[in-house]
């Protein structure tokens, strides 16, 4: 939407928020959640984890805080490059000539650059996984939450040398899928792709 709306001010709006969001650190964030929407206004919790099988809804809301955390940066970042691939796509002759032989804006944006400007931002969100698996680590221990982070955490604390290279080869793993997952995006989004 920004890239629409170049130069207004709800495109420097929006990019004067995600540039601040992109520089905020997720643990920063994370105790700046808790102190003002559990402490301050007491609406979520400030931590601690109950299974899905015990209670769903507050399940969901002891997730909210961490989820938003680790999401708003990622988010931000998405944002920014969604908006710059935009501004060049839109910039290209394909869409004036498009614009010019009768296409509906709409329909340009929609069919043509929407796909075209797709690539980096996959890309982008691909390589993100990757601050999202790090960036759980602190996020599971300021919210006490059990999963990889924490495990690997205990694993460092307690020496336990098998464990840490357990979760470290399964979130290998993962980021090895989620990059192969992209690979198969590019297909779907560009088939010039399939031909090379």
């Amino acid at each position: 939407m920004p890239a629409l709306y170049r130069d207004r001010w709800i495109d420097q709006v929006i990019r004067l928020i995600s540039v601040a969001a992109v520089a905020t650190p997720s643990f920063w964030l994370g105790i700046l959640l808790i102190q003002y929407f559990s402490l301050k206004l007491d609406w979520l919790p400030s931590g601690g984890f109950v299974p899905f099988s015990e209670d769903p809804n507050e399940y969901f809301r002891s997730m909210i805080l961490p989820s938003l955390a680790l999401a708003v940066p990622v988010c931000a970042s998405l944002i920014r490059v969604v908006r710059t691939t935009m501004v060049e796509e839109m910039d290209k002759d394909y869409v004036r000539t498009a614009i010019g032989n009768g296409v509906p804006y709409s329909t340009v944006i929609r069919h043509n650059v929407l796909r075209n400007a797709l690539i980096t931002p996959v890309t982008v969100l691909g390589l993100r996984v990757g601050y999202l698996l790090g960036g759980a680590v602190v996020i599971e221990q300021i919210f006490d939450l059990p999963g990889m982070g924490k495990l690997i955490f205990n694993g460092i604390v307690n020496h336990d040398l098998h464990l840490v290279q357990g979760v470290v080869l399964t979130i290998a793993f993962t980021f090895v899928l989620v990059n192969i997952i992209v690979d198969i995006l590019y297909l779907l989004i560009n088939p010039k792709i399939r031909s090379l």
